[in-house]
């Protein structure tokens, strides 16, 4: 018998190890986590992104044969396979324009970026654009007003930064490409990750090789920015060598929170309602090695995979501080489990 949706959110998590994708319920009093539906779909699977109408998964393979799979999302949240389309490398991240009719993937091995075509019915198909980058693209993104595409190079220390028509789906060169990361003279912090707030204003880059966020002022229209903070996420008693990996936003916008694989911590901050800068409100110890976490659409819970418990874990949220509870709810997701989505049905 199939378990019974008892919440309104579902979650996914792609097993790396195994080649297997599970779709879990979370209970939106408790934090709850179920198993719904285990598919084998093979190969190394990783980075996935949801297209902003929320009916479609898509799913990276890393191994071969290097792919995009699309799976449609049911009512209850449950998946079915629609296809899968060749990317030309092993793809890092992947995510869609704002409008999901393009998926951009960005590879860290290869240095390079690529825009592959999203069809009328939400699957991905051919890849319609190459381009090389600083070495390690590790993440790329819109900003809110998807007129701008920006892609974090961690062995570059910059931000490669290009135009986007979204009628096309091709990106240019923006009239600045490169938005070099200021961290001083003979410092690497590496760029990994990045997400833009909600409002369009601000842009938040998490860095692996030091574990900071730095803050930037964004202008949508020009598409230019400067750097206002870079603060730091490391517990006070950290030492060796710091591996940030994630970085996500509250829904709305209030707190924003980072993991960090060495110390298997969760990092929680502040957003300033005014200029954006971050201000740390605490830590949190979570499933070892949190390479992959999100939060639920209804800021409730933040829910953490562990690369190496593969277990994955929910935290609750502090509506009014923000601040992360301890991990409540586990479960078994199979070995190397490494990215985390969330969805809330309707």
């Amino acid at each position: 018998m199939k378990p019974v949706l008892t919440g309104r959110c579902v979650v996914y998590v792609p097993s790396a190890g195994s080649g297997e994708l599970r779709v879990l319920a979370l209970e939106a009093t408790t934090g709850a986590l179920t198993e719904l539906q285990c598919l084998a779909l093979g190969g190394a699977l990783m980075p996935m992104a949801l297209n902003p109408q929320r009916t479609r998964l898509y799913v990276a393979r890393r191994s071969a044969p290097l792919a995009v799979l699309t799976l449609s999302i049911g009512r209850d949240g449950r998946l079915t396979p629609l296809g899968e389309a060749p990317l030309p490398v092993s793809m890092a991240y992947i995510t869609t324009d704002r409008s999901g009719h393009f998926l951009f993937s960005a590879s860290y091995h290869e240095h390079q970026v690529a825009v592959s075509a999203i069809d009328v019915e939400g699957v991905a198909r051919e890849v319609l654009q190459v381009i090389p980058t600083e070495p390690n693209a590790h993440a790329i993104q819109a900003d809110p007003s998807n007129h701008h595409v920006l892609a974090p190079c961690l062995g570059g220390e910059l931000l490669r930064h290009f135009d986007f028509d979204a009628r096309t789906g091709r990106l240019t060169d923006h009239a600045v490409p490169r938005l070099l990361m200021d961290h001083g003279p003979s410092q690497r912090a590496g760029p990994r990750h990045l997400v833009f707030h909600p409002n369009g204003h601000w842009l938040y880059v998490l860095n692996e090789l030091d574990a900071s966020v730095a803050v930037f002022a964004f202008d949508a229209r020009s598409g230019n920015a400067r750097m206002l903070q870079r603060v730091g996420s490391l517990p006070p008693d950290f030492s060796g060598a710091p591996w940030a990996a994630e970085i996500r936003l509250a829904p709305d916008g209030r707190h924003l929170y980072t993991s960090e694989r060495r110390s298997s911590t969760l990092a929680a901050f502040s957003v300033d309602a005014a200029d954006g800068r971050l201000a740390l409100i605490g830590r949190q110890p979570t499933e070892t090695q949190p390479r992959g976490f999100a939060i639920e659409p209804g800021g409730r819970w933040l829910v953490a995979v562990g690369q190496l418990s593969h277990h994955v874990c929910s935290h609750a949220i502090d509506p009014r501080t923000g601040a992360l509870g301890p991990a409540g709810a586990r479960l078994a997701v199979g070995p190397d489990a490494t990215w985390v989505e969330t969805l809330e049905l309707g």
